[in-house]
Parts: C-alpha cells; sequence; structure tokens
C-alpha cells in the first residue's frame, strides 16, 4: 500500500481502480462470448470498440457535468460503482431476451431490414451503457490524481491484466453470462467498500443489490436470464438435453436424432459435428464403407500405422479409423468441452472412445500439437465440415474474423515435413453446392503453392480430388483433396477411382433397398447411404470431370492463374500472415456493392456477409465514438476552443490509439501457433502487455523531465523490438515449441513485457505535456480532451486492425504501426516545444495533496487540484 500513498482509514484509490478495471475486463470478455453466440462471432468486434467508447465517454461526462466536477472523490468511486452494478445487471437483461435477426439487415427494402437494425443499435447502446460507469470512475480517478497518474494509471491496467486472466477460467467454470454478473458484484462491492455514509439508505440499497448479485451467482447461474439466440440460429434453451459454455464455443447437444440414435452438436447456435452411438462392435460400423470418410484408407490399402487426426469432434473420424483397422489413432480437438461429452454425460453412448488402447485423445490445437510431434505418420487427416463455427469461434475474442492456421501454406508444408514416405495428408471440406466451390477452390491453390514452396516441380502429380455429391451433383457436397509428399503411385490412383465406384455402387444398393441413409456433407446421420455419388474431380492419370477444381489441380500455373482471375471469388493462396481463408471478397469489392440488398436465404450465405458487417460495425463505432466522444465538446465551446494546439495533440494521441490496437491485436495472432490454444494466446498477450503497459506508465514518472531526449530513443527501441518480432520471433518460437506449456507461457509473457514497456511511456508523457500547457485552470479538461481523441481512435483501430490484416496481412500491419508511432514521436517533439515555451507547472507537495483531501473528504466539496507533473 505504501508504493500507492500514504495509509488512510478509508481503502486506497490504487485498489478502486484496480477493482474497477478487473471488472471492465470481465465484462468485455464476457460478453465477447455472449455476443458470438446470440449473433455471430463476427460481432464481437462490437464489444471490443463500445466497451472503448463507454469508458471513453465517462471520462467526456466528467469533464462536461459540473457535478461530477463538484462530487468528492469517494462519492463519485461509490455511486458510479453502484449505477455501473445496476446497468450491467439491467443491461444484460436486455441483451439476453432481445429477439433479432442480423440477416434480415441486408435484406433492403423489407420491414425487416430497418427494424432488425434498430435492434442490433439497441443492443450497442445498451453495451456500450454498461461501460460508462466505469469510464466516470477511471477518468475521476486519474483526473484528480496529480503526481501520481502514472502510479494510479499502473494500478488500473494491473487490474486490467489480472481480470485478462481471470477471464478465460472464469468463463470456462461459470459460463460468460455469470462473469457478466460477476462483474457487476465487483463493482458493487467498490461502492460499498467507497460509500461515505454507511447508515444511509443508500448504503442499505447498495447491499440488498450486492446480495442479490451474489445469490445469481452462488445459485450456479439458475437466476441468470437465458441468452436468446439470433431467429436463424439453434435456439438451445428449448432443450434440456445438454448445455456448456466453454472456452472455444458454446455446446449444446440435441435430443437423439432417430430410433438408431445419434444427436447433433450445435456450436454457437450453428450446426457442428455429432454423437454417434458405438457399442464396442467394430463391425457394426459398417457404413463407412460407402462414406466419403472411406476414402483415404481405401488409396492407403493397408491401415495406417500412425495416424493423426486433427478437428475428431465427437468422433465420427475415430470410428472410421476403427472400422478400417487403424491401431494408433490420435486425435485432436480444440474444444474442451466436446472432449468432456466423450469421456462424461455420452461416454456409455459413444462407446468410451478416449479409453479405447488404439484412441491417444488430446484436446489442444491442431497446428501447435503437430509442430510439437517428432513421429511421422502415415495419415494426417484435417476434418473440416461445413460448420462455421468450428473454425472460428476460437477466436472470437481475439479480434480476428474467421481465420485458420490449419489451411495455410505454412500449416500444409510443416504436415508434409511430418508424413513417412508413402504418408497421406487427407482434407474435408463441405460445400453449399459444387456451382461455387469456394473453400475447395482455396484449399487446392493454397496445396499447389504448399508443394511449390516445398521444391516440387509439378504439384500435379501429388494431388486428388473427390467429391460426394446428390444424385445429379445437386445441393451440398463434401470434398475431398488428397496431398502426398512423394508422386502419388499408380496403384494409389487406381485404389482412388476404382474406390470410389465401389462406394458409388454400394450406396445405391442400399438406397434402392431402402436400409440406410448416408453421411452427407456437414456431419448428417451417418448411418448408411441415400444414393449420393462419389466423383472422382482429379487425380493424375488423366482422370478429370473437366470441372474448375480439375483445372486448379491439374493445370499448369499458368492456367491456375488464369481460373483464379477468371472466378468471381477470391480463391488465392492463404498464408499464416493473413489466414483468413474464408474471406473470399476484397473488401474494394464489398463496398462497391454494399448497395445492393442480400436475401440470405435465397442467396449465397457466403455472399460477404462477414466484410459487410466488419464495414458496419466500422461505420457503427465511427458514428458513436464520434457522437459520444468529440460532440459532447460543443457544450464547454469556450474552454475547448481555450485549449492550445489542439490539431497537434489530437494527432498525437491518435496515433496512439491506432498504433496501440495494431501491435496488440497482430502479437496476439502471432502467438496463436506458439502457445497451441487461442484462449492462451489472447490472455497471455493481453496480460503480458496491459500489465508491461502499466510498468512503463510507472517508469516514465522517472523520465518526464527527459522526455524529449527520451522519444527517440524510445522510438528506437520500439523499431528495434518490430524488428525483431517479424524476423528473430519464429525461429525462437519453432526451437521452443517442444517444451511444456509452462515454458511457452513464462517466454511469451517475457517476450511481450519489452514492447508494453516501451507503449506504456507515450500516454503518460503526452498527458503531461497537454495538461502543462493548458495550466492548471483547463488541465482536466485538456487531459479528457485527449482520452477522447485516444478513445475514438482505438475504437476504429479494433476493427480497422483486422480489415487491415485481411488485406495486407499481419507484417505489414506491424509496420504500419511502428510508422504510426513514428509520426506521434516527431508531433510529441512538436508539443513539447510548444509547452516549453508556455507557463511553468504547478507543483504542489505531497504533503498539501493529501491535505486537499483531508478537506475534501470533511467538506464534500473537492479540493482545488493543481497538477504536480515529474
Amino acid at each position: 500500500m505504501e508504493l500507492f500513498g500514504k495509509a488512510t482509514a478509508r481503502p486506497p484509490r490504487w485498489l478502486a481502480i484496480l477493482l474497477v478495471s478487473l471488472a471492465g475486463l470481465l465484462l468485455e470478455v464476457g460478453y465477447t462470448r455472449v455476443i458470438s453466440y446470440k449473433l455471430w462471432y463476427f460481432y464481437t468486434y462490437l464489444v471490443i470498440g463500445l466497451s472503448l467508447l463507454g469508458i471513453g465517454s465517462g471520462g467526456i461526462l466528467v469533464t462536461i457535468w459540473a457535478p461530477l466536477r463538484r462530487a468528492a472523490t469517494e462519492r463519485v468511486i461509490a455511486l458510479g460503482a453502484m449505477w455501473g452494478a445496476v446497468s450491467i445487471a439491467v443491461g444484460f437483461f436486455v441483451v439476453a431476451r432481445l429477439p433479432i435477426n442480423t440477416y434480415a439487415i441486408w435484406d433492403y427494402g423489407e420491414p425487416g431490414s430497418f427494424g432488425n437494425f434498430a435492434l442490433l443499435a439497441l443492443i450497442c447502446l445498451v453495451v456500450f451503457a454498461t461501460f460508462i460507469a466505469i469510464g466516470v470512475i477511471v477518468a475521476t480517478l486519474l483526473g484528480r490524481a496529480g503526481g501520481d497518474v502514472g502510479r494510479l494509471y499502473f494500478a488500473d491496467l494491473i487490474g486490467a491484466g489480472v481480470g485478462c486472466l481471470l477471464a478465460v477460467p472464469l468463463n470456462a467454470r461459470l459460463g460468460p453470462p455469470t462473469v457478466i454478473i460477476v462483474s457487476a458484484l465487483v463493482l458493487a462491492v467498490v461502492a460499498l467498500l467507497w460509500l461515505p455514509d454507511r447508515r444511509s439508505l443508500l448504503f442499505a440499497g447498495t447491499g440488498v443489490v450486492t446480495v442479490a448479485l451474489a445469490a445469481s451467482v452462488l445459485f450456479d447461474g439458475q437466476l441468470i436470464p437465458k441468452v436468446r439466440p439470433e431467429t436463424t440460429k439453434f435456439d438451445a434453451n428449448t432443450s434440456d438435453d445438454y448445455s456448456r459454455w466453454g472456452p472455444v464455443f458454446r455446446v449444446d447437444v440435441t435430443p437423439p436424432l432417430n430410433a438408431a440414435g445419434g444427436r447433433m452438436l450445435i456450436h454457437d447456435g450453428t450446426y457442428g459435428s455429432g454423437l454417434w452411438p458405438f457399442d464396442g462392435d467394430v463391425d457394426s460400423l459398417t457404413r463407412y464403407e460407402t462414406d466419403s470418410r472411406a476414402i483415404p484408407f481405401r488409396i492407403l490399402g493397408d491401415p495406417p500405422e500412425h495416424e493423426l487426426i486433427i478437428g475428431s469432434a465427437g468422433g465420427n473420424e475415430i470410428l472410421a479409423s476403427l472400422f478400417y483397422d487403424a491401431p494408433n489413432i490420435e486425435a485432436v480437438e480444440l474444444n474442451p468441452v466436446t472432449v468432456d461429452l466423450l469421456t462424461g454425460p455420452f461416454a456409455d453412448e459413444t462407446g468410451h472412445l478416449p479409453d479405447l488402447p488404439q484412441v491417444h485423445m488430446q484436446v489442444g490445437d491442431g497446428r501447435s500439437y503437430l509442430a510439437r510431434s517428432d513421429g511421422d505418420y502415415d495419415l494426417v487427416w484435417f476434418v473440416a465440415p461445413d460448420s462455421y463455427a468450428a473454425t472460428n469461434a476460437a477466436s472470437s475474442g481475439a479480434f480476428v474474423l474467421s481465420e485458420s492456421y490449419l489451411y495455410t501454406t505454412d500449416m500444409i508444408e510443416e504436415t508434409l515435413d511430418h508424413l513417412s514416405d508413402d504418408g497421406l495428408m487427407v482434407v474435408q471440406f463441405g460445400e453449399l453446392t459444387l456451382d461455387r466451390p469456394n473453400r475447395t477452390s482455396r484449399y487446392i491453390v493454397t496445396a499447389r503453392q504448399a508443394l511449390e514452396n516445398a521444391g516440387i516441380e509439378d504439384p500435379s502429380q501429388h494431388l486428388l480430388v473427390a467429391a460426394q455429391v446428390g444424385t445429379g451433383r445437386r445441393g451440398p457436397a463434401l470434398s475431398t483433396i488428397v496431398i502426398k509428399r512423394g508422386e502419388l503411385t499408380a496403384s494409389e490412383i487406381e485404389r482412388f477411382t476404382t474406390g470410389l465406384d465401389e462406394m458409388t455402387e454400394a450406396g445405391q444398393e442400399a438406397a434402392d433397398d431402402g436400409s440406410s441413409t448416408s453421411a452427407s456433407a456437414g456431419e448428417p446421420d451417418p448411418r448408411g447411404a441415400t444414393g449420393e455419388e462419389h466423383l472422382a474431380i482429379y487425380a493424375p492419370d488423366g482422370t478429370s470431370d473437366d470441372s474448375m477444381l480439375a483445372g486448379l489441380a491439374g493445370g499448369t500455373d499458368d492456367e491456375v492463374a488464369a481460373i483464379i482471375a477468371d472466378y468471381p471469388r477470391d480463391i488465392s493462396a492463404v498464408s499464416d500472415d493473413a489466414p483468413f481463408f474464408w474471406h473470399f471478397a476484397p473488401f474494394h469489392e464489398v463496398l462497391a456493392n454494399i448497395t445492393n440488398p442480400i436475401n440470405i436465404f435465397v442467396g449465397d450465405p457466403e455472399v460477404v456477409i462477414g466484410e459487410r458487417v466488419l464495414l458496419l460495425l466500422l461505420g457503427l463505432a465511427t458514428a458513436y465514438a464520434g457522437v459520444f466522444l468529440l460532440l459532447p465538446f460543443a457544450t464547454v465551446r469556450k474552454t475547448w476552443s481555450a485549449l492550445p494546439a489542439k490539431p497537434t495533440s489530437a494527432v498525437y494521441f491518435a496515433c496512439l490509439g491506432l498504433g496501440f490496437m495494431f501491435y496488440e491485436i497482430t502479437m496476439i495472432q502471432r502467438l496463436v501457433r506458439f502457445l497451441g490454444y487461442p484462449t492462451y494466446s489472447l490472455t497471455v498477450t493481453l496480460a503480458s502487455i496491459l500489465i508491461s503497459t502499466g510498468l512503463g506508465a510507472l517508469l516514465s514518472r522517472r523520465l518526464a523531465d527527459r522526455s524529449r531526449s527520451v522519444m527517440p530513443v524510445l522510438w528506437g527501441a520500439l523499431a528495434a523490438l518490430t524488428l525483431f518480432y517479424q524476423f528473430g520471433l519464429d525461429p525462437l518460437m519453432d526451437s521452443l515449441l517442444s517444451q511444456g506449456l509452462a515454458v511457452r507461457v513464462v517466454f511469451s509473457l517475457l517476450v511481450l513485457a519489452p514492447l508494453g514497456l516501451c507503449l506504456g511511456m507515450f500516454m503518460p508523457f503526452g498527458l503531461g505535456l497537454v495538461s502543462r500547457m493548458a495550466g492548471e485552470d483547463r488541465a482536466e479538461e485538456y487531459v479528457a480532451w485527449s482520452w477522447a481523441v485516444n478513445g475514438f481512435f482505438s475504437v476504429i483501430g479494433s476493427v480497422l486492425t483486422t480489415i487491415l490484416s485481411m488485406a495486407v496481412g499481419f507484417r505489414l500491419v506491424q509496420y504500419l504501426a511502428l510508422g504510426v508511432y513514428a509520426v506521434a514521436a516527431v508531433v510529441f517533439v512538436q508539443l513539447h516545444r510548444r509547452a516549453a515555451s508556455g507557463s511553468p507547472m504547478v507543483v504542489r507537495s505531497d504533503e498539501a495533496e493529501e491535505a486537499g483531501v483531508e478537506a475534501e473528504a470533511a467538506s464534500g466539496v473537492p479540493a482545488p487540484r493543481p497538477r504536480r507533473l515529474a
């Protein structure tokens, strides 16, 4: 406690700002998961921007509302925290229960378009409003901190860092709705601790609210309203079979599909994978004789001695492997909730698959698991049925749009390095229709690029492509792409083509007998066949159906380039630098067609909805930020107009807002593969940057009197770090991939700490300068203006970073971040000259400041606060 000032009878203010920031971080992360489930994963950008906006608006409210400026600090803390607790509880009820259909927004001209846009705006307003109280408290404490602003800023960031570390385990254990209520409970406790009069009715009311919130948490969430997903999603609240929030996505299990059993797994309200009954009798799994999951085993001929399944989900591919006598099956699944289903409530129904001696199931990211493996596989099987949630919800809280490191050129090269001499890499995708095979096309192009990167001159000799379709190629399809490091042999190609014919014939016979139903694309009931066809799209022996897919797999480089150029979607190769596999439409095309309506249920569901949402959110963020952060200064026009060098300071704080988001988001992405789990990357990166940024702010006090000379050195250190992250980080991480998680986490914390230290000094340096230029009478207003500009561009940066990353890649965005900070450094020198030419700053001793605080507490009237700047 001595670090933050002298002990007093009341709790120290650093504890208040720490707890309030912790609550804000829990609230933010909880809402990212709730919004991902209620709406769609790409709306999580909404939460990031609105949280920044709400906190910034709280600071503006402190500046323009005289009663807040006159109120005693402890009273602001207590009433603000109480207001925050109530607004969170009420706001969550509104968000959870409000009906909405976001797809209808894009069907312009229809009644549902405007109505659902209004509902989305209402959700934005409610989420935004829950963060205002947090902003009021933080702005009040920082604005009245004087020379202790660095210390309180440090406590603010420490609280956010601790909240970040707690968010993932709390979300996994309690569920995001309960975590949101926990954030309200923390604020209610703050209100109880800081209320000056503990005999008042207000104190009693606060106690009642606190008890009610605590009861909601303790009764295992039973008192918390259920989240109602939008009308286009599966509403699992109507079924009591099984529901659980996980760190990747929420999983709901449907009742048995029919008398034969089998259940669907619902991932964040959309159909994902399935759970299929198994009684331990492998001979009962004859349905896999006519299923696309038979293809890799037919090509190999003999059972694979060592197999890896990436994305094992409910175990469908494990069952197929058991049927084909695979003796050593490693299965990796990202979502621990799905694995728990196989070991817990549905273990008996699914045959205790993880306990079988030939099955070795792991929870984790397949990319990281493969990189750490030192064995060679005869079969590496990537399972990607057409469930969006399976690939994107893992990163819904990490500022990303459906990026996946499983489908990049780098991952294919990694997999080829882990294959035995005759080993196969097999990838399966669900397609809406083979008339527009976006996913299969992009993966074939990516595979060709990876093979060329590996030194293979003719990729066409290393590829096989098949598709399982309905009769006449109608409806959904399940495509299979096979890649081999060595050239495919004649016998392998023959087993591929004859196997497809045999599977089609057997399926037709079963359909004619009416004895079963088939496994078609996207994990439907796999207990037989419906007469679907298995087509050989491409094989190196000349087998081809003359389709675009065959041209991509077997064409020359020039022919492939021509097909890519003529195709109406972007199907170019995807790398780790921009791993947005599902991003098929460039933003300039999206903008050109954004006025055209889309009926998602009549047209193509993949038609740039995600890209439109990003642009919509960028527009909403800009509009909301302008209205709530900048427009309020019109109410204090006289004071605001008197602030010196506003355009110059605006550039400085805008650069800090954009640059910080550019660095933070790209570093989260860079560590996903290394840490092996998206949520680990999110929490470790945010915690490290937040805490080290706080330390940088604390250190800045010692350097403030030399800030002008320190600034070039600070930017030089940032440039050196950027170059290290660009060229030295990946080889270093690769050398440590085989180490345990604890070692990798510690390394990540250490490698990010210097970045946070550098970034943490820019803001205090800037706030010190503008305070000096404004003088003691207007310093608080100028600080609020600076926070507003910084918040405005942070809100925009939270969405803009992803748009830029999709367009140009993460590496260029980091270089852009360095350039933005270079502009900030130049502008800082100009601000410093302006500050040096102004009147000297007023310095007040610690004793005088403490006396002012005591006088304020006694009178209820805030003491004068001239700023002491180190």
